[in-house]
């Protein structure tokens, strides 16, 4: 961004994954018109507000492209399969041929068909054994295959060897109530890495078949590391990053984003944040359990999630950082127990915004919102005016 200038002010990104969702018929409220928020409502009665689409209107987002659009990435030109931001997220060296996909452990009945994508979501005690097992038994001609444990059911998939193209399709369908689909290959060029992908596969269904609840693996998100612009050169700024999930933290690490350490919780996040708020001006913190526990279809475990954050949010506020914004990388609505396509709750706080009538953080108030409904893309360069880090256009 050519009209980026440095300067001394800080902004504060706190993305709350999944934040948005739907209405509970017994109540008529969303998750967020549920709980128990008073930071989070007050926060909003000084800030304008709106809401948010991370890809297009009707999009159900992938949380790489959400969190990319809000970074100020077209998620379109920016396609990163989720099977790099895993790989990073867990500090693994990958070389530029190496391919890197997102695993889950999963339940199939007797039939082949899927009763649980997470596989009951195992601890990562036990997907550690999983993986050392597979690494044992499993092993495929043609190329070097390691499984490497994320957290509870997931893992990263690497492959490693020539001749390897990372254009195939998925074998998680997403959904529970079907069979794992083939891995496909989207080129000719393909051909070799989806015939060794679902022998491993294959492999794997054997080697797990005794096991419970995981005795099956989806694979998703196959990937390279990808060609993409630093936080650093395209805003001047000094990013960092303080998360917990490991995926997150190796998108952050992908576009030039310090990691810092996030203890186990979103309390030790804002510690971390006071800790190191002098060394940078940039700090995005992600919260996950809302997105959990609306993928869980629970309800009230993401009202809780919610009001988890809110309790924290006084430790936060007492930094005052320059801009505050606070958001969601899509929408998590329990009663659809997955993502979807609704827009995201904006809110952003400075000095130089034009507070709006909004009194409540919430799907509903912020439609009202003086910003309205506008791409996620938008994001950055409003956080960057009001931080004034943006020269003028033009003479």
């Amino acid at each position: 961004m050519k009209l980026s200038l440095t300067s001394p002010s800080k902004i504060v990104l706190l993305v709350i994954d999944g934040l948005g969702g739907l209405p509970r018929p017994e109540t008529g409220k969303t998750e967020l018109e549920s709980a128990k928020k008073t930071n989070l409502n007050q926060i909003a009665k000084e800030s304008i507000c709106g809401l948010i689409d991370t890809v297009s209107p009707g999009i159900t987002p992938g949380s790489t492209p959400g969190h990319l659009a809000i970074f100020g990435y077209d998620p379109i030109k920016y396609d990163i399969g989720r099977g790099i931001v895993e790989a990073l997220g867990i500090d693994l060296d990958l070389k530029p041929n190496d391919i890197a996909a997102r695993g889950n452990f999963c339940t199939i009945d007797n039939k082949g068909i899927i009763t649980d994508r997470r596989a009951g979501r195992i601890s990562t005690e036990k997907n550690a054994e999983l993986c050392q097992l597979l690494n044992k038994e499993v092993a495929v001609a043609g190329a070097r295959i390691v499984t490497t444990t994320v957290k509870e059911h997931r893992f990263a998939l690497t492959l490693h060897g020539k001749g390897l193209s990372p254009e195939l399709t998925n074998s998680d369908p997403q959904q529970a109530g079907v069979a794992p689909q083939k891995i496909e290959a989207l080129s000719s060029q393909a051909q070799l890495t989806a015939g060794i992908v679902n022998e491993f596969i294959s492999q794997a269904h054997k080697c797990l078949k005794s096991e419970s609840p995981a005795n099956m693996v989806l694979l998703r998100g196959f990937s390279q590391h990808p060609n993409i612009p630093t936080m650093s050169k395209i805003y001047r700024l000094k990013p960092a990053a303080i998360a917990i999930y490991p995926m997150y933290r190796g998108l952050a690490r992908l576009i030039g984003m310090q990691i810092l350490p996030p203890g186990s919780n979103i309390t030790t996040q804002i510690e971390s944040l006071h800790r190191y708020y002098e060394d940078y001006d940039f700090f995005f913190i992600h919260f996950k359990a809302t997105d959990s526990r609306g993928e869980d279809g629970n309800f009230e475990a993401k009202v809780q999630a919610i009001e988890e954050v809110d309790n924290a949010l006084p430790n936060l506020l007492a930094l005052n950082p320059d801009v505050l914004i606070i958001t969601g990388d899509h929408s998590t609505p329990a009663t659809l127990a997955g993502h979807s396509w609704h827009p995201v709750p904006f809110m952003l706080k400075s000095r130089w915004c034009f507070p709006d009538k909004v009194k409540m953080f919430s799907e509903r108030d912020c439609l009202e919102g003086g910003l309205g409904r506008f791409p996620a893309t938008e994001v950055m360069s409003l956080a960057m005016a009001n931080a004034l880090k943006l020269n003028k256009f033009g003479a």
